[in-house]
């Protein structure tokens, strides 16, 4: 009675299966498999977003274990085995029985799981050791196949298309935080975002983004990126402050995802309230800073670049050039990165920052986000997703860097 509303192609699980497989040999070589229980992560390895988890063996077909959802994975994931548990007790009995059992020592996915449930997990199974398969996972899905590009490129225009083509139309200055916040939400629906943003972090949440005029931009922040803001509520610090009027001379930033088919692109958009005459040479000078930064980055992301020698090379330039008091942010909201990887969530790996050294390969998609704080004004800068070619890195989300005037 009822169809599948997509299904991811068989040809495509299986390099997916087989890319977590070469991976988890390289780097946790003592694990005969990986048992993930994030949804997200389930997805990417079945095409369904089940309540459970997945078994990949290092040999042999992987199998869907699932509390609950087994009719609607048997349309989406019509190539994968599913059986149906109540316990984790019951997880070792149903892979043995479909053939695949589990190995003494088994790699998880230790994010997917709150500490509780990981020492469930741990008792119920207390006759396998567990150890961490999160950075293999991770990798492989930075490693984008042509399918997942395709999806990334198609959510990568309609997110240009909503913030520079159409918002500038529909927003003024005199309009608050979060009347923008509405109308840019109205903008990505129906351009065909699918209405939520997911983030891989723990305790990290993200509804729409990030709505900041003037010095919100620099109002304190607990979250993990440059951008300020006031938010709705202590209890909601998202969207946009009603109480926080976008004034002529002040700049404006959007920083919000677009998500198509659980993909993700991240792009901030600067609009200045004024002529473009009117822009202060001091914030003119710091938005090209950053735009160039940006160039700079996409020009040296290729296959083999280290992104933690990247980050130092950007940060002395910002030093040098004598933007390092705003740089990625004034105060305690600057942030130790230049940007991040992204995908099924907005925060992959990994972070262009100090400490990750391993090469850049062909496929990875990056968000690059130089930005700058300007004290008692706001914030200027740029934000745009990146796709790893063997010449250099090629922005998917746009080809337009510079502040947009509304009047």
């Amino acid at each position: 009675m009822f169809e599948a509303l997509a299904v991811i192609p068989a040809e495509e699980l299986s390099l997916r299966h087989e890319k977590c497989r070469r991976l988890l040999r390289e780097l946790t070589p003592q694990a005969g498999g990986l048992l993930v229980f994030s949804r997200p992560q389930v997805y990417y390895l079945t095409g369904t977003l089940g309540m459970g988890c997945a078994w990949l063996p290092l040999d042999g077909e992987p199998l869907l274990l699932l509390r609950k959802g087994v009719a609607r994975a048997a349309l989406e994931a019509p190539t994968v085995r599913c059986a149906a548990y109540r316990s984790y007790k019951d997880l070792p009995g149903l892979a043995a029985e479909a053939g695949v059992p589990f190995t003494d020592v088994v790699a998880v996915d230790q994010s997917g799981l709150s500490w509780q449930l990981g020492e469930m997990l741990a008792s119920r199974l207390s006759a396998h050791r567990f150890v961490s398969g999160d950075l293999a996972l991770a990798i492989a899905e930075s490693l984008k196949s042509e399918w997942e590009l395709n999806v990334m490129r198609l959510c990568g225009e309609r997110h240009h298309m909503a913030l520079h083509d159409i918002l500038p139309k529909v927003i003024k200055p005199g309009m608050n935080e979060r009347e923008i916040a509405h109308v840019a939400w109205s903008v990505f629906f129906e351009l065909g975002h699918q209405g939520i943003l997911r983030m891989s972090s723990f305790g990290e949440e993200c509804f729409l983004g990030h709505v900041s005029a003037g010095d919100s931009a620099n109002y304190p922040s607990s979250f993990n990126g440059p951008l300020g803001l006031r938010g709705e509520h202590p209890a909601v610090p998202a969207m946009g402050y009603a109480g926080q009027v976008w004034r002529k001379g002040e700049p404006l930033g959007l920083d919000i995802g677009f998500q198509l088919e659980g993909y993700h692109t991240d792009k901030t958009q600067v609009y200045w309230a004024g002529k473009v005459e009117s822009i202060p040479s001091e914030v003119a000078s710091a938005h090209s800073f950053c735009v160039d930064v940006q160039a700079w980055l996409a020009e040296n992301l290729r296959p083999g670049a280290l992104v933690s020698e990247l980050y130092a090379h950007c940060a002395a330039w910002a030093d040098k050039a004598g933007f390092s008091e705003g740089f990625m942010g004034l105060g305690e909201n600057k942030v130790p990165f230049l940007g991040h990887g992204i995908g099924l969530a907005i925060d992959g790996w990994p972070a262009i920052a100090k400490g990750f050294d391993r090469p850049v390969e062909k496929g990875q998609v990056f968000a690059l986000e130089p930005k700058h704080g300007i004290a008692g004004l706001g914030m200027v800068g740029v934000e745009n997703t990146f796709e790893v070619t063997d010449s250099g890195a090629v922005c998917i989300t746009g080809d337009r860097f510079d502040m947009v005037c509304v009047e």
